[in-house]
């Protein structure tokens, strides 16, 4: 499941693939790189280095984490263990398996990683032109394929308690790669920057001026550039998923990419988005999912028992709905 697009204020007006530009805005100049990962668009900005190498090098670990994670790449590990062909994955395959089935228990279910036979039923890409229901009994059979507490890992294995399952890690794969580039970025020296992976934002440090990074809330089903929140952002991850990007129209219904595990249809419970800012970004992102899939109440409860986690909830009335310290916590706008 990916996450909605976050709007940076502030950032590059027009941005040419793997093309680097230099900017200054508000006495602070930066470097910045775009390039194309995980099916979306990546920018790096990075404020206090002039190397642009350290930004190719962190698009090659995002090639890396491609040919790990990804679902529908043939070569890719997670696409082999899905397919059987493999059961001994890399740590990091491994890691991130471990984190999804921790929210995956978390939420108790409603956010599940082996959702991924009942989500390859469904297409939700842009260039679907005449889209479809799943077929009912095709949906059956795989909605019985679908358990978490299936999969097995011990080590580096990774085992499925039957054949036919299979996992999903888009809902934690971009949080858990913006933090080892962080870690990287870090490790080269660079203490001021912002990662964006297709809207999974993760800044480095501040600015280096002493300010905060400014990043805007999208407002769902608003226009372009409509904003529900503004947040000043200080080494800290802002992800959100919601319903207003991934959908397809069918006979005037909208069905959205965020499917629940017990019926293999989109969540229906009042909420067009969620957004949580944490400290790591793999936390974000799977939080992000977790809250939505429980719905306002519950995902609420869950995001407040998180240490340095915040949620915004946003229902279908366009009503924000902030968790406990929030504003104490961090600057925000509207």
């Amino acid at each position: 499941m990916k996450t909605v697009r976050l709007l940076l204020l502030l950032l590059l007006p027009v941005l040419c693939l793997s093309a680097c530009q230099r900017q200054s805005q508000n006495q602070d100049p930066y470097i910045a790189k775009t390039s194309y990962h995980f099916n979306t668009v990546i920018t790096i900005q990075i404020y206090d280095s002039s190397d642009e190498s350290i930004i190719d090098r962190c698009f090659d670990l995002c090639e890396k984490y491609e040919n790990l994670f990804s679902r529908t790449l043939e070569s890719s590990e997670l696409y082999r263990l899905n397919h059987g062909e493999i059961t001994e994955v890399s740590q990091e395959t491994a890691d991130l398996i471990q984190a999804g089935l921790y929210y995956s228990k978390l939420s108790g279910g409603a956010f599940d990683i082996t959702i991924a036979p009942v989500s390859s039923l469904w297409d939700f890409s842009s260039g679907n032109t005449n889209p479809s229901l799943p077929e009912p009994e095709a949906l059956a059979e795989a909605l019985k394929k679908v358990d978490y507490t299936g999969v097995s890992v011990e080590g580096r294995k990774v085992v499925f308690r039957e054949e036919g399952m299979a996992i999903d890690l888009g809902a934690v794969a971009k949080g858990y790669i913006a933090d080892r580039l962080k870690d990287f970025l870090l490790s080269e020296g660079v203490n001021s920057a912002i990662i964006n992976l297709g809207g999974n934002v993760l800044c480095v440090g501040e600015k280096p001026s002493g300010q905060p990074f400014h990043i805007a809330v999208q407002k769902p089903f608003g226009e372009q550039g409509e904003n529900a929140a503004y947040l000043e952002i200080t080494d800290q991850s802002v992800v959100s998923s919601g319903v207003y990007e991934r959908y397809i129209t069918i006979d005037g219904a909208r069905y959205h990419h965020l499917l629940d595990p017990s019926t293999g249809y989109p969540y229906e419970n009042g909420l067009t988005s969620v957004t949580i800012i944490s400290p790591l970004s793999v936390d974000g992102d799977g939080l992000a999912t977790s809250c939505f899939c429980l719905g306002l109440e519950d995902g609420m409860e869950l995001v407040e028992t998180i240490p340095d986690c915040y949620g915004i909830f946003i229902t279908e009335d366009g009503k924000l709905h902030l968790s406990d310290g929030l504003e104490e916590a961090i600057p925000i706008s509207y």
